[in-house]
């Protein structure tokens, strides 16, 4: 939680690679280290950066207590005077990154780090877990409530979660990704979101029948009354019962101001058309039907395809695990190290996978925007200091493939700089965002992806091109390698 000291969250090598950076590196030499993933989570087209906020809270908080280094101390593999210099350890770098809510495609920087490298490299197991969790299920979530072509998606995964901080942070992710609120209650109260809810089938099976139990439950919520249908037998019992409580509502006077059904297994497809139509005749048009039952973007995209007459979601498993996709598969890996004389020297990994080998430098990222539908053409990896004129044609190509170009003509693209300051010699010089203004940043975002990129099944690529003088140091340095 906020202000939660994480500096332990670490991996042991972290502070083993530490002590000897200590012991073996006098000057503690500034490095440049990248977070960045190599493929789309779930085979979609794109993913949502989510996460940054935790990062922030965590950097803030990063000291070793007094508790920790005695805890270090017993593992006997540390030296004092490396526990001595950690009593006074604090991050004195820069971070930049890409904010909360935006878009984002494999291989280009997702946060960079500036710093003495005893510090860059303890940050890197944390900053990981955080964003590679939040991001990963933030995409999922925007995945889902695209396949709901606005309806509302609401998340009560906490159950099925991996334990209270994924049930947490996910819930923060799915509201960011786009759904319209969460079952978690602490969730809501941490981060000031929608929390909604109906009742189980215990409820109903708790009461001598399931008209009693329906009359009850809508008694205590009349202007937020969901009502679950099928505890015994949907459209026999459950919706004409739903029916009777109201009509007896609207003979009351009560309002009708949210109102409706749930639906929490059978053939969704079928028993939702059947339940709209016995709510029509009996003059409930404006009644809501929901529904559940281990739902994902497939299914909800099947069920709409089908005519399902269901106008709201309640998405669980699912989603909170990105269960056909757990893991996101960020990495952190060494850019550049400065030498004496304060000019950063690229460093690259290689790898018989050409997509496992680095980008070398001190980089930023452009985001190219086709100026007349605003739509994103590509995303540009360069060097930091590169200057770029709208105003002269563009020519990109693909680092993979140099043979595959695309020439912008001049005035026909905007560009803008992804790489935000978040952190600046150690001091934060960044204001997060709401979580329900994340929200509407990413939805922003999402709309600037064409169709055929957010497409659930064999999306259209967006290129993460880079420039010639990136991509000139990156071959240069391969040639060295080669040599060798």
């Amino acid at each position: 939680m906020a202000g939660q000291n994480l500096t332990l969250l670490t991996d042991l090598y972290e502070l083993t690679m530490m002590q000897g950076y200590f012991q073996h590196k006098a000057q503690n030499e500034t490095v440049i280290f990248d977070a960045f993933y190599r493929s789309n989570p779930q085979g979609g087209g794109y993913a949502i950066s989510a996460g940054l906020e935790q990062v922030v809270d965590y950097i803030r908080n990063l000291h070793f207590s007094k508790e920790d280094i005695a805890y270090l101390a017993g593992l006997g593999i540390f030296e004092q005077d490396f526990l001595d210099y950690l009593e006074s350890f604090h991050f004195s770098g820069d971070i930049y990154a890409i904010t909360e809510g935006n878009v984002m495609f494999p291989r280009e920087p997702m946060i960079k780090v500036i710093a003495p490298i005893m510090e860059a490299q303890l940050v890197e197991t944390a900053i990981l877990n955080i964003i590679n969790h939040q991001s990963l299920i933030a995409t999922k979530a925007s995945r889902i409530c695209y396949a709901a072509k606005g309806d509302g998606i609401m998340e009560f995964g906490l159950r099925r979660s991996q334990g209270p901080d994924a049930g947490i942070y996910g819930a923060r992710a799915a509201i960011i990704g786009g759904c319209v609120g969460t079952s978690n209650v602490l969730a809501g109260q941490l981060f000031d979101v929608p929390v909604k809810g109906t009742h189980a089938h215990s409820w109903i099976m708790s009461f001598p029948d399931e008209y009693t139990a329906f009359k009850a439950y809508a008694g205590m919520y009349p202007s937020a009354c969901i009502l679950l249908v099928d505890t015994y037998d949907t459209l026999k019992s459950g919706v004409p019962n739903a029916i009777k409580v109201f009509k007896e509502m609207r003979e009351a006077g009560i309002p009708l101001t949210f109102y409706g059904i749930r639906l929490d297994s059978g053939d969704l497809a079928y028993l939702s058309k059947k339940a709209r139509k016995m709510l029509d005749e009996a003059g409930f048009t404006d009644a809501v039907i929901s529904a559940s039952n281990d739902l994902d973007e497939f299914l909800i995209d099947s069920l709409k395809a089908q005519g399902a007459a269901i106008t709201s979601w309640g998405v669980g498993t699912n989603l909170i695990t990105s269960r056909d996709c757990p893991s996101f598969g960020g990495v952190y890996k060494l850019a550049a190290i400065m030498d004496n004389n304060g000019e950063f020297i690229p460093k690259i990994k290689l790898s018989e996978n050409s997509e496992k080998v680095t980008n070398p430098g001190n980089k930023t990222i452009y985001r190219i925007y086709e100026k007349d539908s605003g739509k994103i053409k590509a995303d540009l990896i360069c060097l930091v200091g590169e200057r770029f004129d709208e105003n002269k044609p563009l020519l990109l190509f693909d680092p993979l493939e140099p043979w595959k170009k695309t020439k912008l003509a001049a005035g026909t693209y905007i560009m803008k700089e992804l790489l935000v300051p978040i952190f600046l010699k150690g001091k934060c010089v960044y204001d997060s965002p709401s979580v329900m203004e994340i929200r509407e940043i990413c939805q922003k975002e999402l709309n600037t992806l064409w169709d055929e990129t957010r497409r659930l099944v064999n999306p259209h690529k967006i290129y993460v091109d880079l420039s010639a003088k990136l991509y000139d140091m990156k071959i240069n340095l391969l040639d060295k390698m080669s040599e060798r």
